[in-house]
This record gives C-alpha cells, sequence and structure tokens, in this order.
C-alpha cells in the first residue's frame, strides 16, 4: 500500500490566553489562507494529529475545527487520503483577484531598473572557514538526510526523462518544480506567489547577485545590518553601493536609524526571519515600519529567509513578503540548508512588474538553470519527504541546540552571552572585553576546531568580539567535549 504524502503545515496562529476559543482560532486561520489564495483547491492539509503536534496543543480543538471547515464546504475528505482544501469552495469566497488592480492604483509611478558593471576585491579565505566538525557554520546533519530516497529519485528522472527536462531553455527554472515551491512557501512561509513571479538560482549568493544587478547602480545606498552576512556584503560591494550600516537589536534591524541614516536609500537587505548572525526576529512594529518606508520612499527590500524552517520556541514566523501589499520586497530563499550545500538550488520570488528584468539578467548570466536536480526535488516535495525530513530535522536541531546551550552555561556561566536560540542551525556568543575572536579562531583552527569569529560580520567597528557557533551536524553528546576544546582556546 503506497504512503500517503505528508502535508506541510500552514501557518495558524494560537493563542491559549484570547478570548476566542482554541478550535475557533484555527477554523478561522485555515478560513483566512483560503481566502488569501495561500491554501488552494486540491491541496492536501496535515492530519489532525500533525496539527496538534505542531501547535502543541491538543488534538480536540483540531477536530472540532476540522468538523466546522467540512461541514461548511472548505473542507472534503477523501476516503483512504485524507482531507484536502474543496475542489467546490463556497461561492461566497472571495480570493483577492483584484490585487493587481489595487497594487497599480496605489503604485507612485513608474520604477527606474538599473543595470551596472561589478568590481570585486578579491577574495581571502579565511583558516576557520574550510573545517568540517563542530562548530562549523552551515553544516547541515548529513548522516541523517535520506539519501536512499534521493537517489532513487535522481535515478527515476535519469532513466526516464521528461522532454522538457532535457531540452528546456526556461530562465525561470522547471515549471513543475517552480510550482511546488509555491505551494510550500504560499503554505509555510505565506508568501504571495505564482509560478510565474519564481527564479530557480544556484543558491541565495546567485540570487543576491542577480538582485543586485536589477536593482542597483553605483552610488546607491544600500541599508545593511550591522553585523550581518558578508557574502551578501560581497554582492552589494560589486555593485559599487554605498552600502549604510544599520544596527540590529532584539527586534531586528532599527529601521529608525536607517531612516535617519539614509533616508533615501535605494533598497534595504534584512534577515527577518533569523537575523544573521545575531539570531532575533524581526518584530511585527519594525516589519511595518520597513515596508511603510519602502513604499514611501520607492525603495526595495530584498528578504532573505535562508533558515526560516528551523524555529524551536516558536511556531514559524510568517515572511515579510507575505505582508507586502505594494510589491517592494524581492524574497530569496535556499535549500542549501534543510538539504545539503553542494545542492545548490534556490529561488526568487520577484514582483511581476521586475520579472522580465530579472529574465533578461539571468539569461545573459547563465542561460537558464540545470533541471535534473529540480525534476527529483519536485517529486521530493509532492510526495512529502521534504516535510517529513524538515519535521525530523527541527527535533534533532532543537536537540542539538538545547546541549550546546547547556554545555556552554555549564562551563562558562555568565562570562559568554549567548544570543539567537530560538531558531536556525546556528547561535551566537559574545565575548567579555579583552579577547579577540579573530585570533582565538585562527588558533582554534590550526587544532582542527572551526570557530567563525562574529567582529568580521561587522561592516565598521565591531561592539563586541565573539563566535556565530554552527551545531547542525554536531551530535548532542559531543557537545561537552567541543565547547571544552573553545574553552581550551580561549585560555591560550
Amino acid at each position: 500500500m503506497a504512503k500517503v504524502a505528508e502535508a506541510i503545515a500552514p501557518i495558524i496562529a494560537v493563542d491559549r490566553k484570547a478570548a476566542h476559543p482554541l478550535h475557533k482560532q484555527i477554523y478561522d486561520g485555515f478560513r483566512l489562507e483560503i481566502v488569501r489564495g495561500n491554501l488552494r483547491p486540491g491541496q492536501r492539509v496535515p492530519s489532525s494529529r500533525t496539527l496538534a503536534i505542531e501547535l502543541a496543543i491538543s488534538r480536540i480543538p483540531v477536530l472540532n475545527a476540522y468538523a466546522q471547515l467540512l461541514a461548511e464546504g472548505y473542507f472534503e475528505s477523501r476516503k483512504g487520503s485524507g482531507t484536502f482544501i474543496s475542489d467546490a469552495l463556497p461561492e461566497s469566497l472571495t480570493v483577492c483577484k483584484d490585487r493587481t488592480l489595487l497594487l497599480k492604483q496605489a503604485d507612485p509611478g513608474p520604477r527606474p531598473v538599473a543595470r551596472r558593471l561589478s568590481l570585486f576585491s578579491p577574495l581571502k579565505r579565511d583558516a576557520w572557514s574550510g573545517g568540517w566538525g563542530a562548530f562549523s557554520v552551515h553544516q547541515p546533519a548529513f548522516d541523517r538526510f535520506p539519501f536512499s530516497v534521493w537517489s532513487s529519485l535522481i535515478t527515476r528522472h535519469s532513466r526516464g526523462p521528461r522532454l522538457s527536462a532535457i531540452h528546456n531553455i526556461d530562465p525561470l527554472g522547471s515549471e513543475t518544480f517552480r510550482d511546488a515551491i509555491c505551494t510550500y512557501l504560499r503554505t509555510a512561509r505565506a508568501v504571495h506567489c505564482e509560478p510565474h513571479q519564481v527564479m530557480v538560482v544556484s543558491g541565495s549568493q546567485q540570487a543576491l547577485e542577480i538582485s543586485a544587478r536589477v536593482l542597483l547602480e553605483p552610488g546607491n545606498a544600500l541599508w545593511i545590518e550591522e553585523p550581518g552576512y558578508r557574502l551578501a556584503r560581497r554582492a552589494f560591494e560589486g555593485a559599487g553601493c554605498r552600502l549604510v550600516p544599520v544596527p540590529v537589536d532584539q527586534d531586528g534591524m532599527i529601521v529608525s536609524a536607517g531612516i535617519k541614516r539614509a533616508p533615501k536609500a535605494r533598497a534595504a537587505y534584512v534577515t527577518p526571519s533569523h537575523q544573521y548572525p545575531l539570531g532575533s526576529t524581526m518584530s511585527a512594529g519594525r516589519r511595518m515600519q520597513l515596508l511603510n518606508w519602502a513604499q514611501s520612499a520607492g525603495s526595495w527590500i530584498i528578504e532573505d529567509d535562508y533558515d526560516s524552517e528551523y524555529r524551536f520556541e516558536s511556531p514559524p514566523i510568517s515572511s515579510l513578503q507575505g505582508l507586502d501589499w505594494n510589491d517592494r520586497v524581492i524574497y530569496i530563499g535556499t535549500f542549501s540548508k534543510v538539504l545539503f550545500p553542494s545542492l545548490r538550488l534556490g529561488y526568487i520570488v520577484i514582483p511581476e512588474d521586475l520579472v522580465e528584468h530579472f529574465v533578461a539578467i539571468r539569461s545573459a548570466m547563465d542561460i537558464f538553470p540545470a533541471y535534473l536536480y529540480q525534476e527529483a526535488l519536485s517529486d521530493f516535495m509532492r510526495e512529502g519527504h521534504f516535510a517529513r525530513h524538515i519535521r525530523r530535522m527541527r527535533l534533532l536541531y532543537s536537540e542539538r541546540r538545547t546541549a550546546l546551550v547547556h554545555s556552554i552555561r555549564e562551563q562558562f556561566g555568565p562570562e559568554l552571552e549567548i544570543h539567537g536560540t530560538q531558531a536556525g542551525m546556528h547561535l551566537a556568543v559574545t565575548l567579555p572585553s579583552g579577547y579577540s575572536d579573530r585570533e582565538i579562531a585562527v588558533r582554534a583552527a590550526s587544532k582542527g576546531l572551526w570557530l567563525w569569529p562574529l567582529s568580521p560580520s561587522y561592516l565598521s567597528k565591531p561592539d563586541r568580539d565573539g563566535f556565530i557557533l554552527g551545531f547542525g551536524n554536531t551530535p548532542a553528546e559531543e557537545m561537552p567535549r567541543a565547547v571544552g576544546q573553545l574553552r581550551t582556546h580561549m585560555l591560550g
């Protein structure tokens, strides 16, 4: 008997302290996502047991909500297959089909698109960046990836490829894959998108490079997070931009500081769901402030959503793009953190009126992306392996994160301040004054311990030294020993 594919759980917010009962909150959440068009007819919804686990509540409110949605025709049950969004929704249900018209009415005018020449400084390979093992950043748990399933999918598409997969030059990528990405993003990240807005790219770095070529020209001011992602900085430096460092705190980028420093900046680059490297989540107030600034200034927001699948102390956070009704956000995502880095598959969700400009740049860059992995990953997602893998890895990384935090507190006490433990595959620690994170990192690398210093993430003088500690590829039982090595190298 064939396995029933796992359904991706949509973002449904529940508040135990709210006046509305839990089953009504779940009902309202599903209905809202259906009205928005994020959940589409024929799409499978999670089982009541799975959703109850995701929301960390009793199964009874979920069953009550599902019963009401079935009774009102929003859901339909298919014997032996599960529960689905109804193919015959009520006539009173109105999906926002007039959104494009509303956007045109709100649009302040034409949007100029720039092209420029790129100039890059030489890239120096840091001693701490090439290692394998404890604390190395961006390393997932490779041994837990279902390679047997993956290899069978690769074999399937290698032996019997579709004609469109071996002779297709669409610069956006495989339509089948883009449709699978849209289904995932609409459900799990509340992203507004259709397949024709999605461009498949070779990881988030290429996404940044293409975005910079389309949106920016030499001399443009660009807000970047301080501290922030170094490789993003390189892409924008290559565009000849004037980088404007904007500080972050526990609520993410301080938008008021950006407005004060460069009110007419051409764009802002942000990691709102899990700020890199300090790990904060941008608050709702800051998100609205950033979107309002972009609309009033005629500027762009580049949202890098690099590892939002992994949240440990709260449900997944909706994307910034999902709040944007003025098409000012370019949304970037990647499969490198979720699956494995050498897959080199990412995507850009592009505002409607910029798609042709992105296609023009992509066509000049590498014509179109390779299709084999796209075809295999399409099936990996549609057959439920992707949702299942994310669920398993979320539990595993939560365990490893907890072990790392416990070991740091046990061996260092208050000496190290820990940041960003709520999500992702890394956390940050800041050091007491008097320590040089670069010196310690070089010394540790010579002994096979890969400590990524925090200070290079600052464009200006760093406030404090520290380390970005990856925990994805280190078993929980090995954390105490690894933290002990960190302590040894700090003591010299």
